[in-house]
């Protein structure tokens, strides 16, 4: 008699507890290529955790208290620069985990298709940027980071068009606003490794921030709610910051989130 597939709730809440970050990633990778296969079922059999489970190193320090990065042109400029973008990869490939587990039994099949695979994505990313930081001397874990990016998954852990408002569509979106300028930079380093590392993320970042709109307006659809409207009203309840220009208005609109969602927030 052969065993029942494993649930996906079940493989993705073992991911989520597991702290080292290399077998995070790797751990991440797994669960997207089982469910592609066909080896998980879709169900989710298990309590998420409140929050995942993270290694002792980095510190993580409140925005105020994280140190300057310094010049960026300097070694511990570049080396800063590549350890945030890292902890930023790092915390996404939980946030990809948990918006599956969290919401996928509501959201369906094509849900779970398009997270798990963002899911991998931040795992790739996440290995790439920490073999970059290794090319430099240094690991992931070497400096203090940011502890404010799972918060956004607390604040909005009840609602799924909360999270998918915030979390792609605020958060990623503005990684594609900010990418350009430091691709530029590094370009201007001759550092073609970390350019191309850097439009691979991207690249991949458009087509995240265009599922989290895609599912976002289906939601809205089935509910009858205006998604423009709907997204302004929980950004508005639910993000702490502020909407800044400069937008990247081009990559936004490729990933489905136009102008009239943003611009009247835009402080």
């Amino acid at each position: 008699m052969t065993a029942a597939p494993q649930a996906l709730g079940s493989a993705l809440r073992a991911a989520l507890l597991t702290a080292d970050p290399k077998v995070k990633a790797f751990a991440a990778r797994q669960v997207a290529r089982d469910w592609r296969l066909g080896r998980l079922d879709f169900r989710f059999d298990q309590a998420l955790p409140d929050r995942p489970a993270w290694p002792e190193r980095p510190e993580l320090l409140a925005p105020r208290d994280m140190p300057k990065r310094g010049k960026g042109g300097s070694e511990r400029g570049r080396i800063a620069l590549w350890h945030a973008l890292a902890h930023i990869e790092f915390v996404a490939i939980d946030l990809a985990l948990d918006i599956v587990g969290r919401f996928g039994a509501e959201m369906g099949r094509e849900f779970a298709d398009d997270f798990l695979s963002v899911a991998a994505d931040e795992a790739m990313h996440f290995a790439l940027l920490e073999r970059k930081l290794r090319s430099l001397g240094s690991c992931y874990g070497a400096l203090p980071a940011h502890a404010g990016l799972w918060q956004a998954a607390e604040a909005t852990r009840h609602d799924v068009a909360a999270r998918l408002a915030i979390v792609p569509m605020v958060l990623e979106a503005r990684g594609l606003d900010v990418t350009p300028a430091t691709l530029d930079r590094v370009r201007s380093q001759g550092d073609t490794t970390g350019v191309n590392i850097l439009q691979r993320i991207l690249d991949d970042e458009i087509r995240h921030v265009g599922f989290g709109t895609k599912h976002f307006i289906a939601f809205c659809n089935a509910h009858r709610l205006h998604p423009q409207n709907h997204w302004k009203t929980l950004v508005k309840s639910h993000f702490r910051g502020a909407i800044k220009p400069p937008f990247n208005d081009s990559a936004r609109l490729a990933a489905g989130l136009s102008r009239d969602f943003y611009q009247s927030l835009a402080s």
